[in-house]
């Protein structure tokens, strides 16, 4: 499903019109997006938890050349299901 199929199905759900649904999926997608990056979580009841996990600094090797790299630390968002989401699938 992409976002365009989304949009759709939150607006046949929720009786609203593509286009209030598709103000309403950008909303969340940036409120989770604005709190991810200010370090918070954000905890879905049900659905599951976005989470910001650091990877630290590591060496890798390029499998073109064998050569050793330094990988450099960073930030990923992660996402850990819900219980309700776990059981339905």
């Amino acid at each position: 499903m992409n976002k365009t199929e989304l949009i759709e199905k939150i607006a046949a759900g929720a009786g609203l019109s593509k286009v209030d649904a598709k103000k309403a999926l950008d909303a969340t997608i940036a409120s989770i997006k604005d709190a991810l990056v200010a370090g918070d979580k954000v905890a879905l009841v049900g659905f599951g938890t976005f989470s910001v996990n650091e990877r630290p600094a590591r060496e890798g090797i390029n499998p073109a050349t064998k050569e050793k790299i330094k990988i450099a630390a960073k930030k990923v968002a992660k996402f850990k299901p819900g219980a309700e989401l776990a059981d339905a699938l």
